[in-house]
């Protein structure tokens, strides 16, 4: 089920009144069962999926609880290993046999294992990650394991953050689900305002910038240089408020009822370095690596070098988190490279700062060079084939030499400067990243949606009203499509 459906909009009406109209004793279970309705409206035969892993991250918090020694070890290892094994076959089988088979055929022999013809289920990647996170806490000691079936189940599936995220915590989630959320006037217009404006920036500004950039990356021979720089620098504002607004919606709908969930973006295009735009970026992911894996490998607890090692190695790992491709798996390593590179620079930063560089000018100059940075690693993720990608990375640069002379061509401005769309539409989607901008902008030190409240009433209706009415009258529902981390 989308949350940019009128199908959801019924959904959550009936789901948060049958929540407030039940007793506590009958809330979570009501709320399992809307959460069942709500992933098997995708496919419903993939539920045995996930009722493989809630049982199997069931029993082995329970059987690492009681365990002592070695076995408590054992049954977190079989709780990975049938983790992993979900995503291997689902996933990553015919990525990893494709790959096969071409390395194979450098030296012309076969791969005689078949591919396997099945769909990836949707969100497959979120829910594991935060199965596992349970099981993992319990090990370490840190969380109870859960006695009662339902409410781990639950925790695995609570609807908001099902197929997107935040990846939660048990420590964080568990315990809400038998904490008593009364209705609360100020808390649910706290949660709907933050609904309204995850809705603005997907179907206002992401899927409005959608078609630019899919007519570029759908055909990257097809266009010059500068149309290149106009795509990827559009894809990065859609991938934030695809997945941002996605986020948003999320935390509203869990806060509408009383649930508080990770806050899963902060501003991360304001990012002064690479290494801050990834404490800002996917936040419930990037500690979740950090805690997991990072840490795990030894940290910043070893030698100078093993430190890089270890951000490398976590980086490619989440690449390929994201997805089954060789791209994904370049984009992950290109962060971890950048990382590697801002350590190795980090003294050449502080003498930049001593003759003087420094102040709203060295902001400024670093916002530009992460967000530059990041839009290059964007190229890979965005693009269907490592190709395309070197292809698009190496015109865009021949784009900015040659674009004083293409500007004069109205011609060529209007087939690929507008990326072959209307002017109008060109000039809205600029204006949608221009107030997403302004918003972050504003965001800064206390909450805008707390000033908002705290405004008279002829102050905030104007801009509720003005919200809805940019999703009715603005959004590109006619291009609606599903957010880009379903996907993962």
């Amino acid at each position: 089920m989308l949350f940019n459906s009128f199908h959801f909009a019924v959904y959550f009406a009936v789901v948060t009144a049958l929540y407030f109209a039940l007793g506590q004793r009958w809330r979570w279970s009501m709320l399992l069962v809307a959460s069942c309705y709500f992933y098997m409206v995708f496919r419903p035969v993939y539920i045995l999926i996930l009722a493989f892993t809630i049982l199997v991250d069931y029993v082995a918090g329970l059987r690492i609880e009681a365990a002592e020694g070695i076995a408590r070890k054992r049954w977190l290892v079989a709780s990975i290993i049938a983790n992993v094994a979900v995503l291997a076959v689902f996933k990553y089988w015919n990525f990893l046999n494709n790959s096969l088979t071409e390395f194979l055929g450098l030296g012309q022999l076969a791969n005689p294992i078949p591919g396997l013809d099945l769909l990836l289920p949707i969100g497959l990647s979120f829910h594991t990650f935060q199965s596992l996170s349970y099981t993992i806490e319990v090990y370490r000691g840190r969380q109870a394991a859960e006695r009662n079936p339902g409410v781990f189940a639950l925790y695995v599936m609570f609807y908001p953050q099902l197929v997107a995220g935040p990846i939660e915590r048990p420590q964080n989630l568990l315990h809400q689900f038998r904490e008593f959320h009364a209705f609360d006037y100020v808390r649910i217009v706290s949660g709907l305002q933050l609904m309204t404006w995850g809705l603005v920036k997907k179907v206002v500004v992401a899927d409005r910038l959608s078609p630019f950039v899919a007519a570029v990356y759908a055909d990257p021979h097809g266009f010059p240089g500068i149309s290149y720089l106009v795509a990827t620098f559009f894809f990065a504002f859609q991938i934030y408020c695809d997945f941002s607004g996605y986020s948003d919606v999320a935390l509203g709908t869990a806060q509408v009822m009383g649930f508080t969930l990770m806050r899963n973006f902060e501003r991360p295009y304001f990012s002064q370095s690479i290494a801050e735009f990834w404490k800002r970026w996917h936040i419930s992911l990037s500690t979740w690596f950090r805690d997991y894996l990072y840490i795990s490998l030894g940290g910043n607890r070893v030698s100078p070098s093993r430190v890089k090692v270890n951000l490398m190695l976590t980086f490619l790992v989440s690449g390929l988190w994201h997805g089954a491709n060789w791209t994904y798996v370049i984009w992950g390593g290109l962060n971890g490279f950048y990382l590697v590179v801002e350590q190795l620079l980090g003294r050449g930063r502080e003498r930049v700062e001593a003759v003087g560089v420094r102040g709203a000018a060295r902001a400024l100059a670093a916002v530009a060079v992460t967000f530059t940075l990041t839009c290059i690693a964007w190229v890979f993720f965005r693009a269907t084939s490592v190709g395309d990608a070197v292809h698009i990375l190496r015109h865009a640069a021949d784009g900015l030499t040659t674009l004083p002379h293409d500007l004069l061509d109205r011609g060529f401005v209007k087939r690929f400067v507008f990326l072959r769309q209307d002017k109008l539409e060109f000039a809205m989607a600029f204006a949608a990243i221009a107030g997403v901008v302004l918003v972050d902008y504003l965001e800064r030190g206390s909450g805008l949606r707390e000033r908002i409240r705290a405004r008279p009433a002829w102050v905030r209706w104007p801009v509720y009203i003005g919200a809805v009415g940019a999703i009715l009258y603005f959004g590109a529902f006619n291009s609606a499509q599903d957010f880009i981390y379903f996907q993962f």
